[in-house]
Order: structure tokens, then sequence, then C-alpha cells
């Protein structure tokens, strides 16, 4: 199968050169809440994962997660790390620190075994969690602290 073909027209029109468009690849458009990357159940992973976009675990995974992006841990996973993204989701069972630019967000029936640090933080009722939480605005440019007022008497 020739990628480029190339044919002479009647009475010496010039050669016409046709590349093949992949069709898949112009219809992919990536949505933001799209995932992009997913570790399935039955999956383990050791090892470093650093990504962009947004991933899904659902399997398990040891090591260590780095990324500005969504990472959601599913109901099912189970996940032995330090966590350091923009956004962290957790359904499953995390045993490890997680640290978010943007948001954690720990939902039924989820569990953490470790420290949180992030400028917003839900927990849902009924989700087990262990650690300190630490809720602070680590953008440079975040709201001022009211002043505060002197003691009248």
């Amino acid at each position: 199968m020739a990628l480029f073909s190339k044919e002479e027209g009647a009475k010496g029109q010039a050669p016409t050169t046709a590349t093949p468009v992949n069709r898949r690849e112009e219809e992919r458009v990536q949505r933001p809440g799209d995932i992009h990357t997913l570790i399935g159940k039955g999956s383990e992973f050791d090892g470093k994962l650093s990504f962009e976009g947004q991933v899904r675990i659902d399997g398990k995974f040891t090591g260590q997660i780095m990324t500005k992006d969504v990472l959601v841990i599913g109901e099912g996973a189970r996940v032995q790390a330090e966590i350091t993204a923009g956004t962290v989701i957790v359904n499953g069972v995390v045993e490890g620190n997680i640290k978010a630019a943007t948001l954690i967000e720990l939902k039924q029936p989820g569990r953490v075994k470790g420290n949180l640090e992030s400028p917003a933080i839900s927990i849902d009722r009924g989700v087990i969690f262990e650690g300190c939480c630490k809720m602070e605005n680590l953008g440079k440019n975040g709201p001022a602290l009211p002043a505060e007022q002197p003691n009248k008497k």
C-alpha cells in the first residue's frame, strides 16, 4: 500500500499527490473531564507516574504520582504513593501523602491514611481519613487575611 501516489492526468496535466487522512485522529477531541488514561481493575503498577490530562486508577499502584492535572482514584483502587497533583479525587483506598494545588475530594467509600495539603479539601460523610490536614492558599495572589481588631474594653 503506497502512502503517496502520483498520477499524471491526460493531456500533460501536472501530477497530483494524494495523502491518506486518518479520520479517527481528526474526530478525537479531548474535552475537559474526559479520562485520557486508565489503569484498570486487575492491573498492578509499581514506579513513578507523571502525566498530562486526567488519569483514573482502578487497579493497584505503588510508587510516586506527579501531575499538574487531575488524578481520580476509583472505588476499587488501592494506591500506596506520594501524590502531587492539581486535583485529586479519591473513591478508593490511598496510603500516602496527597498534595494538590487546587482541590482534594474524598468521596464515600474512600479511605485515606496520610496527610492532605491543598487550598480546598472536601470530605464526604462516611469517608475514613487518618492523618493531618493542612489547608492554605498555595498561590501567591490569594485573598488577604483580615486584620486583627483591637479588643475594646
